[in-house]
């Protein structure tokens, strides 16, 4: 049985999603301002739950941590359901390294299918666990920002976020 939280963040609020214990979403835009095709229904969010449960209150802290640049890698327990395909996507997201940015064909390399580009940028915006799956660090292959299920000023937001603290000494 799925259940959600809400919690704030500085790029607006977030959805937590989770099931038996494991993080099953993270969705942005969670105040219903969602852009077509990225909106969780009801089956994929299940009921409210208490901010402060498990796995809740970690993923919070962890995020905070990320946001405030005190944190460059999470440690939650996933839970992404998708295609064969799309989780090896995802897998290869979550090899980027934090502050680096990879292009789709760059990914889709990573993920031992050159030619499948197109294919990795569907799987990528089906990530259900944003952030914590960087899917905001796949770019354009001629380094432009491209299509984010939370908006290009987030993705912009997060990037540049990563930039800073990478820089820091």
């Amino acid at each position: 049985m799925h259940t959600h939280a809400i919690i704030g963040s500085p790029i607006g609020p977030l959805t937590l999603v989770a099931a038996d214990g494991l993080l099953t979403g993270l969705y942005l835009d969670a105040a219903g301002s969602y852009r077509a095709g990225h909106a969780p229904g009801a089956e994929v969010l299940g009921r409210p739950a208490d901010p402060a449960s498990e796995p809740f209150a970690t993923a919070a802290d962890q995020l905070a941590a990320y946001f405030e640049g005190r944190l460059t890698q999470f440690s939650l327990p996933l839970a992404a359901r998708g295609t064969p395909f799309q989780r090896r996507v995802w897998t290869g997201l979550r090899e980027i390294p934090y502050g680096e940015t990879w292009s789709y064909g760059q990914l889709a390399g990573k993920v031992g299918n050159p030619a499948a580009a197109r294919a990795v940028g569907l799987a990528n915006g089906r990530n259900p666990i944003a952030i914590v799956i960087p899917c905001h660090r796949v770019i354009g292959s001629d380094g432009s920002l491209t299509g984010y299920g939370g908006g290009l000023d987030r993705k912009r937001y997060l990037l540049d976020l990563e930039a800073r603290v990478r820089q820091q000494p």
